[in-house]
Order: structure tokens, then sequence, then C-alpha cells
């Protein structure tokens, strides 16, 4: 005979508890706890080992297991294919995870098109598409505005796991598409979709499936309202590859980026573009970030490096007076505390007064910086800025400040400026630290200014030629 009892479990973080909390003890956050009932056996019999089913799982020698040609699929959209490493791997369980409207649903039915040409044993791949959250008719209408009606491709509204597990043993997919896991749900867990429980036993059978079967399955998770992917930690956990499709939902430009993979690196990215007919590959961001760019004062330009992947930013400033007491700080597309870190060493190492003084920092074309080599650009549009004197257009600055007012070294400092180069740019002014790496560098014709201190990048970076 079986009990029924019930737990909390916080939504945020899956934190468990008897009895309600206000408060998280885990993650901190107020008022996510939600009831769910448990049924649990009185009885354990069905744990002892005569009960436990043979699976007929046997022990091999990693020399005996032998790949298959076949063991990445390319989707021949080169952004993607980048940033997950060459392809999906043969059984992979990937979550792609996204804020609303951004482009997900989108961007797996792009995908699809080009999957479903695939042959795999001379017969071209299955493709399931389980669109939980619309019905099959709504997805027949974005899949013919984006032009992907392959025959091969089999759409279903079940949100049932057991369900669509019947349909997987009946159609048997190459590959399959969840959208979303938030709305999938399994008849045995009595909280409702979407709940710490049910993601997690939901991705525990999706995983079990793409194991055994070796089906291709990418589940699209949602994010909550600090950017985190929605759910419990577990679900990172528990799949070979996540992706985040970050970006602007009211902007055109796209960032493709891999937190975690199994099968390759995960410093990659690719760039897309939202167009009505779908997403467009960008394939070459720097000279996209910098179409606008004018070179007024307050302007600067620096190469940010996403993996092995060359970004050029220009970084925009604007200094302006203020009445109040307290003056704002405003950065957009950088870390806020670099900002006061870089305004705090201008202040005791230059002499630069901004106490009274607004200082509002932007990244252009909506992408976000993460490494902290834009502390010499950011240093000097907020200098270029103040005394109204523009950098010179062509000229690209990197390195990182520290504290002292000392430039820091720069990793692949070499890239960065073959990218430049190739861009148009004739001067840089880069770290005196990275000294070494000059000799390789001769052949590209660029002006190259060493400095070791803030001060001195001050006067390379105003000098008017």
């Amino acid at each position: 005979m079986a009990k029924t009892k019930s737990k909390w479990v916080c939504q945020n973080c899956g934190y468990e508890t008897v009895s309600y909390l206000g408060r998280c003890p885990e993650c901190g956050q107020f008022g996510t706890f939600v009831e769910e009932i448990v049924t649990a056996s009185t009885k354990i019999e069905s744990l002892k080992p005569s009960n436990i089913v043979n699976s007929g799982v046997k022990v091999s020698s990693i020399k005996e297991i032998e790949l298959d040609e076949k063991v990445r699929f390319k989707t021949n959209i080169d952004e993607l294919d980048r940033t997950i490493g060459g392809g999906f791997v043969q059984g992979s369980l990937v979550l792609l995870a996204g804020d609303p409207g951004i482009g997900k649903s989108t961007l797996v039915l792009q995908t699809t098109k080009n999957i479903c040409e695939i042959k795999l044993n001379n017969e071209k791949l299955k493709v399931l598409y389980v669109c939980a959250e619309e019905s099959p008719l709504q997805v027949k209408l974005r899949a013919k505005r984006l032009g992907v009606e392959p025959s091969n491709l089999y759409l279903t509204n079940q949100t049932c796991i057991d369900e669509i597990i019947n349909q997987i043993e009946t159609l048997k997919p190459d590959f399959l598409i969840v959208d979303s896991i938030q709305s999938v749900f399994c008849a045995g867990i009595a909280s409702s979709s979407g709940s710490v429980s049910q993601i997690r036993e939901c991705t525990n059978v999706l995983m079990r499936i793409a194991k055994q079967k070796n089906i291709t399955t990418i589940i699209i998770g949602h994010v909550t309202k600090e950017g985190n992917i929605a759910g419990p930690k577990v679900l990172e956990h528990m799949v070979d590859c996540v992706i985040n499709f970050e970006g602007d939902k009211y902007k055109h430009y796209r960032i493709l980026r891999c937190i975690k993979n199994r099968f390759g690196a995960i410093s990659e990215v690719g760039v897309f573009k939202m167009e009505d007919d779908g997403l467009v590959e960008v394939n070459s961001p720097s000279k996209m970030l910098l179409e606008q760019a004018e070179g007024a004062s307050g302007s600067a330009v620096v190469a940010s490096l996403e993996g092995s992947r060359v970004f050029l930013h220009e970084i925009q400033a604007l200094v302006g007076s203020t009445n109040y007491s307290n003056p704002r700080r405003v950065a957009v597309g950088l870390e806020y505390n670099r900002l006061l870190q870089n305004i705090a060493v201008l202040e005791k190492k230059v002499g630069l007064n901004l106490s009274k003084q607004d200082v509002y920092v932007n990244v252009a074309g909506g992408i976000d910086i993460v490494e902290p080599s834009y502390d010499l650009a950011l240093s000097l549009a907020i200098i270029s800025s103040i005394r109204d004197i523009p950098i010179s257009p062509t000229t690209i600055i990197i390195g990182e400040v520290g504290l002292l007012g000392e430039i820091r070294y720069v990793d692949n400092i070499e890239r960065r400026l073959k990218e430049a180069k190739k861009l148009g740019f004739k001067k840089a002014i880069i770290p005196a630290v990275n000294e070494k790496v000059y000799k390789n560098i001769d052949d590209l014709g660029l002006e190259i200014k060493q400095v070791k201190k803030i001060t001195d990048a001050i006067i390379e970076g105003l000098r008017q030629n």
C-alpha cells in the first residue's frame, strides 16, 4: 500500500524541505516554494537484487568501441556548427535557452531544414518536432515563412512525456526537438508543468531515450528574469551541451554562446541577424559592429576575444555635469563595477575630478564584452569625452588597467592586431608587457605604441597627428 506525502520545493533552485519557508536558504529568493505531492511505497521489496531487471549492458574496453563516421551531424549553418564544436553529436542531449522572443524556435526550425537533408544508411534523417507550446498549424505557418517544409519533418503538440515516448517508438526518429521542456509533464508527478520536479523528471526520461536509442535530442528551455536557465541546476548537469541565445529582442543581432559542451570547446560564439525571413549568419561581426563608428570625441575601439574569435567593439562615453550630490554611473554592455574601478584609477593616478560628473558608457552594437581588455579603451573614451578631443578612428586600443595605473598583459594580442589590420586600422596602443610578440607582427604594417602606464596611453591616444 502506498501513502501520500508532500514536500515543498523551491522553483528557483530545486531546494526541498518538509515545510513551507518564506525565504529559500539555498538561493535566497522569497516566495518561491511550491507544495508537491509525493507518493512513496511502504515496502522496499522492489529494491532487492532479485527484482532488478537485467538490462543486458556489458562492460567493454575503450579500444573495442568504434566511432561511427556519422558521429556528428553538420547543420551547414556555420555559426551554429562553430558554437557546438562542428555539429550535433549523435545521441546527444542539447539544451537551448534564451529570453522570450529571442528566436529559439526559429533557430531550431531553420536547423531542421538542413538536418532533414542528411542521409544515414541511404535514408534521410527523420525529425520529430514536439511543439508543446504551439499547435502544428502555428508551426506550419512559421515554417512556410522560413521556407522549411521537408517531408521527413513530423510535428506533434503532445505534452505528456508518456505519449511522446509512444510516438517515438512508433516513428523511430533520428532527431528529436522538444519545444519547450517547461510545457512537458509526467503523469506520475502531481505538480504542474514547469515545476522543478516535472522538469527534472522529464529531462531524465529524454536523456535515457537519447542514450539508449541514439536519438539526437534538442530541448528548448526558458530563462528567469535574472537571465538564468529556469529549473533546477541539475538540468544543466544532465544535458551534454548547454547553449544560450542572447541579445535584445528589439534589436537585430543575436549571440549564440555555448556554456557547456562535453564534445568540444565551450569558448566559441556565433552571431546572427534577425530578418523577416528568419535568422541570417553574420560572418564578419567586427565590420558589423563598427559600421556606424565616426571617430567623434568619447569614442574608442577595442579588440576583444570570444573563444578563438576576435570582435572589434566601439566603446562610447558621455561625461556631463550634474547638480546632484550623487553623480550617475551607467554602464551598458560592460560590467558596472569595472566602470567604477576605472573611474577610481583616473581620479587617483591621472588627477581627474569626476565627483560632479555623470558618466554614461555604452558598447555600441548591443553585444556585451566580458573580458577586461577593454579597460584602456574605456578610460581613454572617458577622457576623450571630458576634453572633447576625438581619438583617431584608425587607432585600436587594447589593455587591462590595474589599480596602480599600470597596463597589464593581454592574451592573444597578435590575433587581435591581425583582425584590426584587416579592417583598416593603422595604429595600435597595447601593453608594453606584450613586447615578446612584436617580432611576429612587423609584417602587418601597424604603428605599434607600447605603454606601461595609463598616463602614457592618454598621451598616445589623444595626440593629434
